[in-house]
């Protein structure tokens, strides 16, 4: 038979995990124009209009299906 498990509270660990960025604001991904809506990113050509490619220093990349291209210059 098995040792029966200890209950009790673990400690936390000391200083914690470090704090990452502020976060996303999903307005940046589109303009408004008078009565119209414009993308900002493109659309991935695999997944469609629905997934944006995100843009990275030298390259745009599918956060769905992997898709990359690479940019140039």
């Amino acid at each position: 038979m098995a040792a029966p498990k200890d209950n009790k509270p673990k400690a936390a660990a000391k200083g914690g995990a470090p704090k990452k960025g502020k976060g996303f604001n999903i307005s940046s991904l589109y303009t408004i124009s008078g009565d119209k809506i414009s993308r900002n990113n493109r659309s991935c050509p695999k997944c469609g209009s629905g997934t944006f490619l995100g843009k990275h220093k030298d390259r745009l990349v599918c956060g769905k299906c992997r898709y990359v291209e690479f940019v140039k210059g």
